[in-house]
């Protein structure tokens, strides 16, 4: 993988991911992801659609460069980020809401060096911009579901990532909370960054940019009135899949296994 620098701040963010053939595997094994091709330019969002070992985990992790590729390549243009489900995320660490968001300046930190003045700055005013000012420094773990997850949020911020990958950011949050994160991730897409949104979610797809259907190989790329057909939800999900209003609506059935 390869990564550019960080556009500047003053301009119109070069944001932008391209992936042509790109195929991973883990250990050396048979490839579990296959064949991936897409461009995402600055200013879209994308929903990463598909089931449980589909392979929506394994392409964030090539795309950081946490895997190697067996085939193909990814190319990321500008800081990349990766925001975690919070459902996934430790709670008993002893740190604030402040604490987790100033971790996204330690990749540019060195090591012998404290957090400085203006890292801090950056930190506070990411948690104002996702509503959480009065929050920081209150204890992560104490937060709510959809509060940690606005953090994690924020802390990509810190890192002035142009490039986000979304772990099924929705998951475990309420209503509320929802539609701050929606708020939140317009406004990102709207200053020229690319979203990538690992999502089971078919009908939330369906209000992104593009979606990329994911069952192992790539089954389907483009807009969503011409990705989410009801033949390319049944080549990606199979069985997992229920079709509902005569077609007009689907549910993905889900079994909560995170192997890829």
């Amino acid at each position: 993988m390869m990564s550019g620098p960080p556009a500047a701040a003053s301009g119109a963010r070069a944001s932008g991911v391209e992936v042509r053939g790109l195929s991973a595997s883990y250990g050396g094994g048979a490839a579990v992801l296959r064949d991936v091709t897409f461009t995402a330019t600055g200013g879209q969002s994308v929903a990463v659609l598909g089931p449980n070992g589909g392979g929506k985990t394994t392409l964030f992790r090539a795309l950081l460069g946490e895997l190697p590729t067996a085939a193909g390549s990814a190319t990321v243009h500008d800081t990349i980020a990766y925001v975690p489900q919070t459902e996934r995320s430790r709670l008993d660490f002893p740190v604030s809401a402040l604490d987790v968001a100033l971790m996204g300046a330690y990749a540019r930190t060195r090591w012998y060096r404290r957090i400085g003045a203006r890292d801090r700055a950056l930190a506070r005013a990411a948690l104002e911009r996702v509503g959480l000012a009065d929050r920081t420094d209150e204890r992560f773990g104490a937060l709510s579901g959809g509060q940690r997850q606005r953090v994690l949020i924020g802390r990509a911020l810190v890192q002035d990532a142009g490039v986000l990958l979304l772990d099924e950011p929705f998951a475990g949050v309420d209503r509320t909370s929802e539609e701050a994160i929606m708020r939140i991730l317009d406004e990102l897409r709207d200053e020229g960054r690319v979203l990538l949104i690992a999502t089971h979610d078919v009908e939330q797809a369906r209000r992104w940019d593009r979606v990329l259907c994911l069952a192992g190989a790539q089954i389907a790329y483009g807009p969503p009135a011409q990705t989410l057909t009801n033949a390319v939800l049944e080549a990606t999900y199979g069985e997992e899949i229920v079709m509902l209003d005569c077609g007009h609506r689907a549910v993905a059935i889900q079994h909560h296994s995170h192997t890829h």
